[in-house]
């Protein structure tokens, strides 16, 4: 029987280790994110006998995995036996090896049959054996991290508020923030599905919420806002990306300071279109705005968290850059068209590209709420700025593709006006000067690591 196995050293004791694999965002943070996978049901987590579902994209269609696990030794493994699924039998079991009382070893250990008898050992084999060697030094890398960074926290569990939770930030940060202990309480919008009984739905338009369901929580994030990207800027459009930044995020921060008991800290997205179209020059957080559509919403934003503030709330205005994931963002959009060859830089490619792998946006989240010096404007890219053409040249590396179809800046504001000016062609070398000064250490900081990560291409 075939079989694959992994062994890292982990941060923790291996009774802490396992303990992050009980928590309810675990399942998410071990799912790589270029496969195509969806979590159906996680059943009662790791419990004897529980079975969790997830639909996986195979080469024949989509699957449903119906795992069951089986063989727990509290603090120490447990067993995922596939009922039925994509392979024609599946055990995995997990270890934690104890080492000192601070430190352990994490072992995968995976004994498999491939469907299709000969044939599918024959020809699939090769490609099953590199397919689990990205998965579990993703998931690896991913459970080091995490952990190293929930250990920077010895606090009670935050109960924290969350909007836009369910977008590519806000999902995994919420997925992160549980396997930590903490409970993350989702801020949705009314007249949308909830997502969990507890979730407190608002509109932001008119701040429609009872003040007292913001009373009670440590820290409060806020991350909902129409998306800039996609169409073209028309007067209308610029007024709901206004709007759903400006309106719901003075609401949310007056509701806040009315609170009975309020939050110690509120982190708020802001963005580093603040910045405008600066060239080469070195941008840190004190560096004034921009000029131009994106800068004026970004400091109004920003200014919108005053009530907050004179609250006594500790507010951070995250000015996020270009979000690293190919589960959505820029590098979503571009990955079909750079796997067909069709990549290129956009116009000269000399305009600066602020990066940040989704993983390290989360940890300065986390680093964010648990810091207590930390307020005010904080840039949320990588330490190592690149330009476009860098960035054209770094991704076609890691994919193996060619870059060699130009994107001409005249065809781009042809096809989205005023848009592309201010996000495809605009220049900012944004540097995260708050963030390394309060001691926050990137797990990807360069354009190379966060790219391979990401994608699955480190091995």
């Amino acid at each position: 029987m075939p079989r694959y196995t992994r062994r890292s050293p982990m941060p923790v004791s291996a009774e802490t280790l396992f303990d992050w694999h009980l928590r309810y965002g675990a399942i998410d943070r071990l799912t790589p994110p270029w496969e195509e996978a969806q979590i159906v049901d996680r059943g009662q987590g790791v419990a004897e006998g529980s079975r969790a579902i997830i639909r996986v994209k195979t080469p024949l269609g989509w699957k449903d995995w119906v795992a069951e696990h089986r063989g727990i030794v509290p603090g120490r493994e447990f067993q995922d036996v596939q009922i039925s699924g994509p392979f024609a039998s599946w055990t995995h079991t997990h270890r934690m090896l104890p080492e000192t009382a601070t430190t352990s070893q994490y072992e995968d250990d995976i004994e498999y049959v491939l469907p299709m008898g000969a044939l599918g050992a024959t020809f699939g084999s090769g490609m099953a054996h590199e397919k689990l060697d990205r998965m579990f030094a993703y998931r690896h890398r991913v459970v080091h991290a995490d952990l190293s960074a929930h250990a920077r926290y010895s606090g009670p569990p935050l109960q924290v508020l969350m909007s836009g939770a369910t977008g590519l930030v806000g999902k995994n940060l919420s997925a992160f923030l549980t396997t930590g202990g903490h409970t993350v309480t989702p801020l949705g919008r009314s007249g949308t599905p909830s997502r969990t009984a507890t979730e407190i739905r608002w509109n932001p338009e008119v701040g429609s919420v009872a003040v007292e369901h913001f009373s009670g929580f440590d820290a409060v994030i806020h991350l909902a806002g129409e998306s800039v990207a996609g169409s073209r800027w028309t007067a209308e459009r610029k007024r709901r990306i206004r709007d759903s930044r400006l309106l719901g995020t003075r609401r949310l921060c007056e509701a806040l300071a009315q609170a009975e008991v309020k939050p110690k800290v509120l982190v708020c997205a802001s963005a580093i279109g603040y910045y405008g179209d600066r060239g080469d020059t070195v941008l840190t957080e004190e560096v004034g705005p921009g000029t131009g559509f994106l800068p004026e919403v970004c400091v109004e934003w920003e200014q919108a968290c005053d009530p907050a503030r004179e609250a006594g709330i500790r507010v951070i205005n995250l000015r996020i850059g270009v979000v690293l994931s190919p589960l959505g963002g820029a590098l979503e959009t571009m990955l079909p068209i750079f796997n067909l060859g069709g990549g290129g830089v956009l116009g000269n490619g000399r305009q600066y590209m602020p990066c940040i792998a989704l993983d390290d946006l989360i940890y300065a989240i986390h680093h964010g709420l648990i810091t207590p010096d930390l307020a005010g404007p904080v840039n949320g890219v990588s330490p190592t700025p690149v330009t476009n053409y860098e960035f054209t040249k770094t991704l076609g590396k890691v994919i193996g593709r060619p870059t060699l179809v130009p994107v001409p800046q005249f065809g781009a504001r042809l096809a989205f006006g005023e848009l592309s000016d201010a996000l495809l062609f605009a220049s900012s070398r944004v540097v995260p000067k708050r963030l390394e000064e309060t001691g926050f250490a990137f797990s990807y900081p360069t354009l190379d690591a966060s790219l391979r990560h990401v994608l699955g291409r480190t091995v």
